[in-house]
């Protein structure tokens, strides 16, 4: 059996990933009481005959029962049943615009607790599910239409057998990806913004990657990242981890940052069954 659990603050994004699940295949059941989820696993496994079913359950705030949570989740692990949680997430001021552009109001919002201590208790009532989380994604920068397509390369496709490692890059003046797993800062290495004629380019461009690759503090910086993630990605493969998301920074997130995810990227394809690479400042339209 394959099963996903959604999770994560509301207006992240967990109706658009349920919808995506939907699409590949999977019954999806949203705001499930925790306590209800084992029985629902059982109950699609007896209804299987032979096939593999596939389900996605949305566990947030609204559930009733988090404090079980955890509980049961091992209790699921430690049967045949590939159980992965996905997490959304992304910066409060920018859940704070979402809420107040759509009219929506929060489910934690009343007379009492405004928007923003709405949105800041939801963290802290979901920070056991977080720290559980298979994968993180931040939306905070990305479309319906990219949170989509990461859903499919890194969880439907994927399959979770393997390291999937995706290379991130954005630029630190737009906030840091809060699903991250390692940052790498490149604001000390040279910059083309400067450069005649590469200020209106990328980091994908031929003439900005040729300027990098001429300078030494960019190929130290690059061979320094590599050879740490070399050492310590089987680590956290040997640890059952099966997402690892790098994020590369500089200033923009236009041009050192892409070149060297890209550089990255291609570096450690050879190496595991997937790499990634996305530019957040690059992407999000």
């Amino acid at each position: 059996m394959k099963l996903i659990i959604v999770s994560g603050r509301s207006g992240s994004g967990k109706s658009t990933a349920l919808r995506t699940l939907e699409d590949a295949g999977y019954h999806c059941v949203d705001n499930l009481p925790v306590g209800l989820l084992h029985d629902l696993v059982e109950r699609y496994a007896n209804l299987a005959h032979g096939d593999v079913p596939k389900i996605a359950v949305c566990i947030d705030a609204r559930s009733p029962g988090l404090e079980q949570f955890p509980e049961l989740l091992l209790q699921l692990r430690e049967t045949a049943i590939d159980a992965q949680v996905l997490y959304l997430d992304a910066l409060s001021p920018t859940l704070v615009k979402r809420f107040s552009e759509t009219r929506r109001r929060h489910p934690l919002t009343d007379q009492d607790v405004d928007l923003r201590e709405a949105i800041d208790m939801e963290a802290r009532l979901l920070s056991t599910v977080a720290d559980l989380a298979n994968l993180t994604i931040d939306t905070t920068r990305i479309s319906g239409k990219n949170l989509s397509e990461q859903i499919v390369h890194r969880m439907i496709e994927h399959g979770g057998t393997s390291m999937s490692l995706l290379f991130r890059s954005f630029g630190f003046k737009h906030g840091i990806p809060v699903d991250a797993d390692f940052v790498f800062d490149l604001r000390c290495l040279p910059n083309p913004h400067w450069q005649p004629g590469l200020r209106p380019l990328t980091g994908r461009h031929e003439e900005v990657v040729v300027y990098l690759q001429s300078q030494a503090l960019v190929n130290a910086m690059f061979q320094d990242i590599a050879d740490y993630l070399k050492k310590w990605i089987p680590r956290f493969a040997d640890n059952d981890r099966v997402y690892l998301t790098v994020g590369i920074g500089c200033t923009g997130g236009q041009h050192r940052s892409v070149y060297m995810a890209e550089r990255l990227s291609q570096h450690f394809t050879p190496q595991l069954d997937q790499v990634l690479v996305r530019h957040r400042e690059l992407d999000k339209a």
